[in-house]
């Protein structure tokens, strides 16, 4: 947790006199945005392979096991 996630919410207005029911709305439309915004994150599952380990793979085809020793020796 950081130090600003226990600050209280503040709003403030600026222009007009809203009525209660418009500073209801205002909040809900607020709320419902930021729990969206906080549903949509993902955990970052650790350290991302580097470029080398990700493109390694693409560079031998599988051994294929079949094929015994004895096809190097004449």
């Amino acid at each position: 947790m950081s130090e600003h996630d226990d600050a209280p919410v503040t709003l403030e207005i600026r222009r007009g006199h809203p009525t209660p029911e418009e500073l209801a709305a205002v909040v809900a439309v607020v709320s419902d945005a930021y729990a969206a915004e906080v549903a949509s994150l993902e955990a970052d599952d650790g350290p991302r392979p580097s470029a080398w380990m990700q493109t390694r793979r693409s560079l031998r085809r599988p051994l294929n096991r079949e094929v015994g020793w004895g096809r190097f020796s004449r």
